[in-house]
């Protein structure tokens, strides 16, 4: 078996989790030791990843050829929303041409039961598969000069707590409620990493960042290894999110071992637990306290054994794992 992962308009979703995902495909395909080929006529199996114009028109011709498609449902019209300008416009018309774009796949995958029972209401027809983006165990793991390297890169004082948080500048990750738990605790350190299209970011967006605390610093996107230190070099990660699939920056986080706390919305239920690998909350007063427990209230063991069944269930999301996973649904097509 020989599986082809397309690529067209990778540059585009490059520094998105669908960039993440498809770079995540190869290594977890060759770590299960199936075969990957950059050549067309050599492949089984196609894998696409976008919703671009080209991508249906590349799985119609892979079937005409007598290749199957697998078709991943990263995107969903829920979350599409609350993203960009003129997106809850559009969200409809999204939702019809992503039904379009999945039901030409043989099989669809999407990483979540959520994303899962999402896309069994879109009328696809086709076998829909819940299975993880998986996270890169050995290069998001922790070590004391990770965090040294984070604290140096970005200037930050040693006796200064620091959450982190990463997404593009849009509503549906929460920016602006990270930037109200900043002017809450002026004496932390809150840095964010991601940003996005300039023209596509909402005015009300660009002025919130415009008029940020002193104590918010934005990084802007950073290659995977600064985000791999500052994950081991922070005191907590927050993440905001309204709306995910999954989320592959919380599984990294987790990874790297350090307190994580995400808003209690569906896509979490049933393999993330209050209390067990992470702290959830569902407004802006339950992050704050969350955050001040972490750092400040909670017993140390406490917040540390969260730390390990955090790292535990990374490991159960991991390259290995998830290839394997992956060639049991493409062996089954096949």
């Amino acid at each position: 078996m020989k599986i082809y992962i397309y690529k067209g308009g990778l540059s585009l979703v490059a520094k998105s989790g669908v960039g993440s995902a498809i770079r995540h495909q190869e290594k977890m395909l060759r770590a299960a030791k199936v075969t990957v080929t950059d050549v067309w006529k050599e492949a089984d199996i196609v894998q696409i990843n976008t919703v671009l114009p080209d991508s249906p028109l590349v799985a119609r011709r892979a079937r005409r050829q007598g290749k199957k498609v697998v078709y991943y449902g990263h995107s969903t019209m829920e979350d599409f929303k609350n993203s960009f300008i003129g997106s809850n416009l559009a969200a409809p018309l999204f939702k019809k041409w992503i039904r379009h774009c999945y039901r030409q796949g043989d099989v669809v995958i999407t990483p979540t039961e959520y994303s899962r029972e999402l896309l069994m209401k879109y009328d696809l027809h086709r076998e829909i598969y819940a299975l993880t983006n998986g996270v890169d165990t050995e290069f998001f793991h922790k070590t004391e000069q990770a965090g040294g390297r984070f604290r140096k890169f970005f200037h930050l004082p040693v006796d200064k707590k620091v959450v982190i948080s990463a997404g593009h500048l849009i509503h549906r990750k929460g920016i602006e409620d990270f930037l109200e738990m900043a002017k809450r605790m002026p004496d932390i350190i809150f840095l964010w990493f991601g940003g996005g299209n300039n023209a596509l970011i909402p005015a009300e967006i660009k002025k919130a960042v415009a008029e940020k605390p002193e104590n918010v610093i934005f990084a802007g996107f950073q290659p995977s290894g600064n985000l791999r230190d500052a994950y081991c070099g922070a005191d907590a990660f927050a993440f905001f999110s309204y709306e995910e699939t999954e989320g592959i920056v919380v599984l990294e986080a987790l990874s790297c071992e350090i307190p994580v706390i995400v808003r209690d919305i569906p896509v979490y239920e049933g393999w993330l637990t209050d209390g067990e690998q992470v702290r959830k909350a569902s407004n802006l007063d339950s992050y704050e306290q969350a955050v001040r427990d972490i750092l400040y209230e909670e017993p140390r063991e406490k917040v540390r054994r969260r730390i390990r069944a955090g790292r535990a269930l990374a490991e159960e999301h991991s390259m290995r794992a998830t290839g394997e996973k992956l060639y049991q649904i493409e062996q089954k097509l096949l």
